[in-house]
This record gives structure tokens, C-alpha cells and sequence, in this order.
């Protein structure tokens, strides 16, 4: 019994040389080169056969056990890595820092500290963008149904009788179109900011004046202001200022932002100006309307959000309106700056390059 533990003691002994030995096997060659050109400069110096044999001899053991000690110390490296790699794969680690090697692997560690940062921040992205996708598309399923349920709503009651109603039928027919007119503009936001999100629209920019570029969109928005008794004013610059942009895109972006305003000016009045500054020219539109809420300046240029849900979709916003906005002016290498104060007014502003 005794002769059989010792068998495979023996044996465990020997397999751990092999398995190390194999391991070292990447050392082999060198070794080997090695021990030859001892050999052979020993049989030049001395001329002695016999006693180069036994050299050799003895550099083949001495090589062995280096072997051994080489592929042992290998292995225990290898096992090591492998290791953490198995748990990074498991999600055992919260931080970095909880990866640690021994001395010798050092270099190492540092690499494996930072492919972990990135697959830990890669993985974040793409659960993040996938929230966000979830609620884009849930966001897009409840406005498309809005209008449409309305819309369906008002054609029922027509068929059911309301027709031939003299003093309600032409009201439901101007009700139906104007969540017609409610649905295109969605849709139409949903096309443009999915094409800016993809880098699919196109931008021409160029230069232009941009007084004269104001005062045309000033007269388009006066009868809409005056149907609500709000002053709206511009405040003429250098004839001459001319501002580096998309004039279709920058359109978009000024009719967003002088729509809310009226929108949501009950009384007062609405400015537009534009400040000439040594590199730049600073585009302002300030109303003194209902304010928005210090809470919520970070997130209005979020899709679909809303300070006021009932309020915006009463009066006809998409959602998507600002969050365009945003992208534009980014494109431009800008950004939209906003300040605001509860009931007295928003001052939303951009910089253009001269």
C-alpha cells in the first residue's frame, strides 16, 4: 500500500515536470543553441572529447531544471491572468483597483486595469443607448397615438350624426385637421432628427447678413403676435454684419425658438437681438413669458420632454423642437445657452462665427 502512495506520489511529482517542462518549451531553442556553443568552444579549448561529453552532460541537467524552474514560474503567471480574465468575464470586479498581479506582471496589470475601463464604460454606452432607444420608441408610440386617436374620435362623432349638426360639424372638421397638421409637423421633427442623430443631413454653410436674414423672420411672426397682444421687437444691427451658417438650417432653429416664445408669453413682449462681438455674433431671443423652472433648464433639450406635458401638447410642441435646436447649433460649433426666471421670462441665445 505504502509502495503504491509512494508510485503516485512519484507520479504527481513527474507530471508537474512535464506539465512545466511544456510549459517552458518556448525557452527551448534558445537553451539548446545555448548548451551547443558551450559544447563546442569547450572542445576547441581544450580538445578533449571526453571531458566535452561530460560538460555537455551536466549543461543538459543544469538545463532541465531550468527548464523546470522556468515553465513552473511561467505557468503560475499564465494561471494567474487567466484567472482574472475568468473573473472579469464573471463580473467580479466593481473597480479597477480590484485588479491586482504579482510584481512581475506588473506592466500587465496597468493593460488589463485599462481594457477593463473601456469594456466596463462600453458596456454602460450600450445599455444606456438601449434605455434610451426603449423610450424614444415608447415616446414616439404615445404622440403618434395622441393625434391619431383624436383625430379617429372626432370622425366617429361626425359619422354618428354629427354631421348634419350645423353648429358642431365644421367645428370637429378644424379640430380633426388640426391634429392632421399636429401629426405632419411630428413627423417631419422625427425625419429631421434622425437625420442629424445618423450625420445624414447635409450643411451648407456660407455667409450671409444677418440683419436682414432677422427682419424677415421678425414680419412673418408679427400677425401671430399681435393675435395674442405680445410686442414683438427687433433690435437692427450693422446692416452689414454677416454670420457664418446653414441660413435653411438656422431658419428652423429661429422659428423654434421666436414659436415658443409666443407660445408661451401671455403679456409683454418678445426681443430679438443680435450682439456684435469680436469673433462672433450673439443671437438673442428673450420673452417675458412663463419661465421655466431652474429643475428642469438641464433637460429641455431632451427629446420628447416637457416641462408642462398638458400645456405644450394643448398649444401643439412635438417634443422635439429644442432637442433639433440643439443639434443645429452644435453642427455649427455652438451651443444654445438659457437662462430663465419662474414668471418673469427665458433668454435662449447662440453664437454664430464672423
Amino acid at each position: 500500500m505504502k509502495q503504491l502512495k509512494a508510485w503516485g506520489t512519484d507520479l504527481k511529482v513527474w507530471n508537474n515536470i512535464k506539465s512545466n517542462l511544456n510549459s517552458a518549451r518556448v525557452y527551448f531553442l534558445e537553451l539548446l543553441i545555448f548548451d551547443l556553443s558551450i559544447a563546442v568552444l569547450t572542445i576547441l579549448i581544450f580538445g578533449r572529447i571526453e571531458f566535452s561529453l561530460v560538460l555537455i552532460i551536466l549543461l543538459l541537467i543544469l538545463s532541465i531544471i531550468l527548464l523546470n524552474f522556468l515553465g513552473k514560474k511561467r505557468k503560475s503567471e499564465l494561471n494567474e491572468i487567466k484567472q482574472i480574465m475568468n473573473n472579469i468575464r464573471k463580473n467580479f470586479y466593481s473597480f479597477p483597483e480590484e485588479i491586482k498581479l504579482s510584481k512581475n506582471l506588473s506592466n500587465l496589470q496597468e493593460g488589463i486595469k485599462l481594457m477593463f475601463e473601456k469594456t466596463k464604460s462600453d458596456i454602460e454606452d450600450l445599455t444606456r443607448l438601449q434605455k434610451v432607444r426603449s423610450e424614444f420608441l415608447a415616446n414616439v408610440s404615445h404622440e403618434l397615438r395622441t393625434p391619431i386617436f383624436a383625430i379617429q374620435g372626432y370622425i366617429e362623432t361626425l359619422l354618428n350624426g354629427a354631421m348634419n349638426d350645423e353648429n358642431v360639424n365644421k367645428y370637429f372638421l378644424e379640430k380633426a385637421n388640426q391634429h392632421t397638421l399636429n401629426l405632419n409637423n411630428l413627423l417631419n421633427d422625427l425625419i429631421d432628427i434622425s437625420m442629424i442623430e445618423s450625420g445624414e443631413m447635409r450643411m451648407s454653410f456660407r455667409y450671409f447678413k444677418i440683419d436682414e436674414y432677422i427682419k424677415i423672420l421678425v414680419n412673418e411672426f408679427l400677425p401671430a403676435a399681435k393675435e395674442k397682444d405680445i410686442e414683438l421687437v427687433y433690435e437692427a444691427v450693422n446692416p452689414n454684419l454677416q454670420l457664418f451658417g446653414d441660413k435653411e438650417r438656422l431658419r428652423q432653429v429661429m422659428v423654434n425658438l421666436i414659436q415658443n416664445a409666443i407660445k408661451y408669453t401671455e403679456k409683454g413682449k418678445i426681443e430679438i437681438k443680435v450682439e456684435e462681438e469680436q469673433k462672433f455674433g450673439k443671437i438673442i431671443i428673450r420673452d417675458t413669458g412663463i419661465g421655466i423652472p431652474q429643475e428642469d433648464l438641464s433637460r429641455i433639450f431632451e427629446r420628447f420632454y416637457r416641462v408642462d406635458k398638458a400645456r405644450s401638447r394643448a398649444i401643439g410642441g412635438t417634443g422635439l423642437g429644442l432637442a433639433i435646436v440643439k443639434h443645429i447649433i452644435e453642427a455649427h460649433g455652438s451651443k444654445v445657452e438659457v437662462e430663465s426666471q419662474i414668471d418673469v421670462g427665458s433668454q435662449f441665445s447662440f453664437r454664430l462665427k464672423k
